[in-house]
């Protein structure tokens, strides 16, 4: 018990810099990236896999251009071939990487480059015309010579901070070369055919990888997925347009004798229930990413372009513009949602181009948070109204929020605190707490008596929305399960989160069975037409 009990000594808690406890996920974030969708990092995944004998194995999904209706054509979601979209490993805790893998795109027509033309007109006068489509036939695994577009992509390491270290390629087993393809995304059943046959083509572009330094062989994908985060994200923005709280009794009970007026948990609640992303994942061996450390790693994503772009007056086919400069990173991405909740308006592009070493700028957001004033001046009356109380405010009160700073920015310690503790927004997952299969794993996580989940890295399934809602409340000023046993942590007392004990939920439900068990674990993307 006591090795899990979270502990922070007071210069720890000063030098401490960025929390996570907010809600939903990082889809147009801030109001540059909203500009720049292909560079968008919607979320990011880090854990142990759980696929039958992979449990030596580590999964990092960086997802990207969100909101995708699965229709969108005829151009569909590309990812840039200007940018860099790189997956950093901290593997020591201070708050620089030790790794980076980075993924550069690279776009081309059918046709070797021309583009499939038909042949138009009447007979003895027919000229060659290119089609406006990204595919003119059926398109499968064994079949591709339909398509009138396609995408590569290389994969590099990098040993040591990024701009600094050194940099080798990552080789294709499949290929023996550094290319890797991507697949189309899912035009609809008529151009793929089955759900069956589109996976059974998608798969086909899951590679194994040669990592410099590492003995075992990595696995690499790049292709479009069903968004796995679930929020009712206009009502969430919406000023919480609905009684954050759950209605039953017990999550999915269905009786209605929770909160009085409470949501209840419905897939009609998700508004990303029909979007898709583009996923970048790659499995690691997990003796490749933990270095000299203490088997906790720190991980977060980021993209970068170049500092100039100057258009093309005379644009065509992949020459629409010039670009030039030093690569400057414009967005990034460790937890769930920190740039649209806790970070302040005015910040939210600073945030998203700084780096984890430099977030003690940022540390105001994380003391004293606004999301559960915002909450408070939102709900407190009407709470108050509605059961008879008297609460002077909803908001916990334990100043500066230490729980929150150990929860999401250092670590808990004995779970996933690393060997150097410093302050900085990063995904962290102790590597050797043994992944649990999808059917026992409990969607909130740590919270959930399942040391496996979120805060402890981040799996498709967990709900992190619910997780953060709670925590921000102050659920760790309350027992929470520590191996089973109810245990309060030592942070704050119930007295100081009047409503810390609350079953808070957006009423959106996400769980492990609405998502794969093997890699790359995201569910097959939805068709844009069946």
């Amino acid at each position: 018990m006591k090795k899990y009990k979270l502990t922070l000594i007071a210069s720890v808690i000063m030098s401490a810099t960025l929390s996570q406890a907010v809600t939903a996920s990082s889809h147009r974030e801030a109001p540059n990236v909203t500009r720049m969708p292909t560079i968008d990092s919607t979320d990011f995944y880090s854990f142990n896999s759980y696929e039958a004998g992979r449990g030596d194995y580590v999964t990092l999904i960086a997802n990207y251009i969100p909101l995708q209706d699965a229709y969108g054509g005829p151009n569909y979601f590309a990812m840039d071939p200007a940018a860099t979209y790189d997956i950093h490993i901290d593997s020591d805790g201070d708050a620089v990487e030790d790794i980076t893998f980075s993924f550069n795109f690279s776009q081309m027509l059918g046709n070797d480059n021309a583009g499939i033309a038909l042949m138009v007109g009447p007979e003895g006068e027919q000229i060659p015309v290119g089609v406006p489509l990204k595919n003119v036939g059926k398109i499968t695994a064994d079949n591709q010579g339909a398509a009138n577009f396609s995408e590569k992509y290389t994969v590099k390491m990098t040993s040591g901070p990024m701009r600094t270290g050194t940099t080798v390629d990552v080789t294709n087993m499949d290929t023996g070369g550094t290319s890797f393809r991507k697949p189309l995304d899912y035009i609809g059943t008529k151009s793929f055919g089955s759900a069956a046959e589109y996976k059974t083509y998608a798969d086909s572009f899951v590679y194994s990888a040669t990592i410099p330094g590492c003995d075992v062989p990595a696995k690499v994908f790049v292709g479009q997925r069903k968004d796995a985060f679930t929020v009712n994200l206009g009502k969430v923005f919406d000023l919480v347009n609905f009684v954050p709280v759950e209605g039953d009794s017990v999550r999915g009970n269905g009786d209605g004798e929770g909160f009085p007026d409470g949501i209840t948990q419905s897939s009609m609640n998700d508004d990303l229930a029909d979007k898709n992303v583009t996923s970048i994942a790659i499995e690691v061996p997990t003796a490749c990413l933990i270095g000299e450390g203490n088997g906790v790693i720190g991980s977060w994503t980021s993209a970068s372009l170049p500092q100039a772009r100057i258009l093309n007056p005379n644009a065509s086919f992949d020459s629409t513009e010039v670009n030039g400069g030093a690569m400057t990173q414009v967005s990034r991405l460790g937890s769930p949602l920190v740039n649209e909740l806790v970070i302040g308006l005015a910040d939210k592009d600073k945030f998203s181009s700084s780096h984890p070493s430099n977030d003690g700028q940022f540390i105001d957001y994380v003391t004293h948070p606004t999301l559960p004033e915002l909450l408070n001046i939102l709900f407190k009356d009407a709470v108050n109204t509605r059961l008879g109380t008297d609460l002077e405010t909803l908001a916990p009160t334990n100043f500066p929020r230490t729980d929150l700073i150990a929860a999401f920015l250092t670590g808990v310690e004995g779970v996933n605190q690393q060997s150097i503790v410093t302050g900085s927004e990063m995904l962290r997952l102790n590597t050797g707490i043994p992944a649990k299969p999808a059917s026992e794993q409990s969607a909130f996580g740590v919270a959930g008596n399942d040391l496996a989940g979120f805060p402890n890295g981040r799996r498709p399934g967990d709900d992190v929305v619910d997780i953060a809602l709670r925590v921000v409340m102050g659920a760790l000023c309350h027992d929470i399960p520590v191996n089973g046993v109810p245990t309060n942590l030592g942070f704050c007392t119930p007295e100081q989160a009047s409503v810390g004990n609350a079953a808070f939920t957006d009423g959106a439900p996400s769980d492990a069975s609405m998502t794969g068990t093997s890699f790359p674990y995201l569910a097959m993307p939805l068709p844009g037409s069946e």
